[in-house]
């Protein structure tokens, strides 16, 4: 058996005789009587405290001790009462990640997972306890999608929990847990003339925004961090996409795009002459931000659209005073009435001239892999994942074929 037990209400003394023997203790019949003590794989004593009459339970939980040292399965008891909150707190100031990623999954624990099992200690979870987080995300009037990440955070907190060795393995991981279900919706890209009102319902100043959205697929933060002198070359018909504004706490910063993929995307004649022009009507300005953090170094790039003071364009007052008119105007979401907000139109935020672009590219039968780079995805099937049902089907493909032998010279279409 590892360690030993004390009992604690009696002591050892020599009698008259020389002979040891138990007499009680000052602790007789107060407090917890027995004392279950071991030296752990940290070389440091450790220790349970059990009441009277449990001598037996403090054996087994000796025994249970011993073959988990030797399982290789031991977990501090002491470390393993960490509550879920302290230790993905703790992990949260450990992680590497880009700094926005990091906002964003502590905000998804602090306002979803800490209320619900943030005070559940390490030790105690089991997948049952998953599935009623999972239940309880469900019930909830949040998307599917944004319960998965919710769930996914949850997982990587208790992943990193079996890693430090204060959790066997992690209940995520059991059979009988699923995460929570997200709804199945496709993108459906805008129409054309949808595309061009929208443009054409913008202020001047930002109609070639939309342009390169809809004619190279940049995202509104690539847009908006284009700079004069490295982003455009008119000659090759090329944007090199070098950079994003972004938001981290509210506060601007300079970043490299998504998923750090620096990357070149083919400039469309039309989309080329829209820049000229609008480097022909609208200055330049130098923009000094921050690199990557807050609180990281300044740097300075001018930046090909700014706004009407010649400052940076703020995403979140374009979105507002600029972009949802110009949406409501092409038809998309209703005219607010007079004194009332614009409705919340999350799928037709400036990110529908990317699926535009992708829907351009695939019917016309560029590749997922050529789709892909333009789009700066992580990879092809994130591409095909998000696309695939805008591609053109093989049914589609053998009509075609066919039509084009034995219908030389007429449209396949």
């Amino acid at each position: 058996m590892a360690g030993h037990i004390q009992d604690r209400w009696y002591k050892t003394e020599t009698g008259p005789d020389g002979t040891p023997r138990k007499v009680r203790s000052d602790r007789y019949g107060t407090g917890l009587r027995y004392r279950a003590r071991y030296v752990g794989p940290d070389g440091k004593e450790k220790s349970q405290s059990f009441p009277d009459r449990q001598k037996r339970q403090a054996e087994q939980w000796l025994t249970q001790i011993e073959a988990d040292m030797a399982r290789g399965q031991y977990i501090n008891p002491k470390a393993a009462r960490t509550t879920f909150q302290q230790f993905a707190e703790r992990w949260l100031k450990m992680q590497t990640t880009d700094p926005s990623t990091q906002v964003l999954v502590e905000t998804r624990l602090r306002l979803h997972a800490f209320p619900r099992i943030g005070r559940r200690p390490l030790d105690s979870f089991r997948p049952s306890h998953i599935q009623e987080l999972v239940r309880e995300l469900e019930d909830s009037p949040m998307s599917g999608s944004y319960a998965r990440n919710i769930y996914s955070d949850v997982r990587s907190v208790l992943s990193a929990a079996v890693d430090d060795g204060l959790l066997n393995r992690n209940p995520c991981g059991a059979q009988s847990v699923r995460p929570p279900a997200a709804e199945a919706r496709r993108v459906v890209p805008w129409l054309p003339e949808q595309v061009f009102a929208v443009r054409a319902a913008l202020p001047e100043r930002y109609q070639t925004m939309a342009d390169l959205g809809a004619g190279c697929g940049l995202r509104q933060g690539e847009i908006i961090g284009l700079a004069e002198d490295d982003a455009v070359d008119f000659e090759t018909g090329t944007v090199h996409v070098l950079r994003q504004v972004k938001l981290i706490r509210g506060k601007a910063v300079f970043a490299p795009p998504k998923c750090n993929k620096e990357r070149d995307v083919p400039l469309p004649r039309s989309v080329a002459a829209s820049l000229r022009a609008h480097m022909h009507g609208f200055k330049v300005a130098p923009i000094t931000l921050p690199w990557k953090t807050p609180d990281g170094p300044k740097v300075t790039f001018r930046l090909l659209f700014t706004n009407t003071t010649g400052g940076l364009v703020w995403k979140s007052n374009f979105n507002i005073q600029d972009w949802k008119p110009a949406i409501a105007a092409g038809g998309l979401i209703p005219a607010p009435r007079p004194g009332e907000s614009y409705a919340s139109a999350r799928e037709h935020g400036m990110h529908a001239l990317r699926h535009f672009y992708a829907s351009v590219l695939l019917d016309a039968g560029e590749s997922i892999r050529a789709v892909s780079d333009y789009l700066g995805h992580a990879d092809p099937a994130l591409t095909l994942r998000v696309y695939a049902h805008l591609m053109p089907n093989s049914q589609d493909r053998a009509r075609k074929a066919v039509d084009r032998l034995f219908l030389p010279g007429e449209p396949t279409d």
